[in-house]
């Protein structure tokens, strides 16, 4: 009986981590030091990746740069062309042909990124405040499971329907004879035209937004609403003016990461553009029907030519931009929620 004390004991207490037991056993455990050392290694390693990842990328894209310099950013040509040339060109590295202008890709690249997260910004806005505040409990079981299916819908599926759905639909209804005419100098109207990208990427982004907005309305204390609501203020006021403001470091979070996936969208663009052009926004609603195509569209049309390096190096030039874009991106959506601190809002 002596010794059986001791040992009831010793199985009733607890034993902790990094300590003894009470037979005298130690265990091997993770210290918070180690820990913290092995996640720092990770966070390095993960940084290290990254920025050897832009290194690599600038210094590939260096020699485009350096023969065109600001001409580079310049237009006036066919871009298309001028790739072929590059293709085409003498197979001495001494003569390597580098020219060519991307404008008219910076210019599609912002007329449908900016388009799409313009429209589905809000069309996102004003979604979530119906799944949040208006939409009766039965519809919103069905809504939202489908808004967060659609948000994970591959991209080439989306491009297929715009490549069978809505570019012939667009030539075959919206495209006339008469328009066809009026830029039959300088472009032909096929179809793969800028308001198919605008629309298939604003479906494409849209539910993205909607899912991030609705989370942030709902994560609004709801004390404040009920108490804006006792004023006598009706709903649709409450939801507008303490909601969507508490909820807007979200909102500019949802428009930056919409705006990221618009700008690296590369299969869906590349199956519906037909020519890379910069459409006139001097020719009226032709202008939407005209053809374009973004920088990453681009990368991808051109893909297969990497082999050559006169062309891996110029693919390389416009992933640079790309890079440079997101951190813009980023630095931009950071800057823009700042001013919120004065409502005393959290970015």
């Amino acid at each position: 009986m002596a010794t059986a004390g001791p040992a009831v004991a010793r199985r009733g207490v607890p034993r902790l981590p990094g300590r003894p037991d009470p037979a005298g056993s130690t265990t091997t455990s993770w210290s918070d030091t180690r820990v913290e050392r092995l996640l720092g290694a990770v966070s390095c390693l993960v940084l290290l990746l990254i920025g050897g990842m832009v290194v690599f990328v600038f210094a590939k894209a260096w020699p485009s740069f350096a023969n065109n310099g600001l001409g580079w950013f310049g237009g006036g040509n066919d871009v298309d062309r001028q790739f072929e040339d590059i293709i085409n060109g003498p197979a001495n590295p001494a003569a390597y042909r580098y020219e060519i202008g991307v404008f008219a890709l910076l210019w599609g690249t912002f007329l449908t990124t900016g388009g799409a997260v313009v429209l589905g910004l809000a069309f996102a806005l004003f979604s979530a405040i119906f799944i949040v505040e208006f939409a009766p409990p039965r519809v919103n079981r069905v809504l939202e499971p489908v808004v967060r299916l659609l948000a994970a819908v591959p991209s080439v599926v989306y491009g297929l329907i715009g490549v069978l759905v809505f570019v012939p639909f667009v030539l075959d209804h919206l495209t006339s004879e008469e328009r066809v005419s009026s830029v039959a100098a300088i472009i032909t109207l096929n179809g793969g035209s800028l308001i198919v990208m605008i629309a298939i990427l604003t479906v494409m982004i849209t539910p993205i937004m909607i899912a991030i907005i609705v989370d942030a309305l709902r994560a609004v204390p709801s004390s404040w609403k009920e108490g804006a609501a006792a004023l006598g203020v009706n709903r649709w006021r409450v939801m507008w003016t303490i909601g969507v403001r508490t909820a807007r470091p979200a909102i500019i979070a949802a428009a930056v990461l919409a705006t990221a996936r618009a700008l690296g969208e590369a299969i869906m663009l590349s199956m519906i553009s037909s020519k890379a052009f910069a459409p006139n926004p001097f020719d009226g609603l032709t202008f939407f029907l005209e053809p374009t195509r973004p920088l990453a569209a681009t990368i991808i049309e051109y893909q297969e030519s990497s082999n050559l390096e006169p062309v891996a190096n110029t693919l390389y030039a416009l992933a640079a931009i790309l890079l440079i874009s997101s951190v813009a991106l980023s630095l931009g959506g950071y800057f823009a929620k700042q001013p919120l601190r004065k409502y005393g809002v959290r970015p």
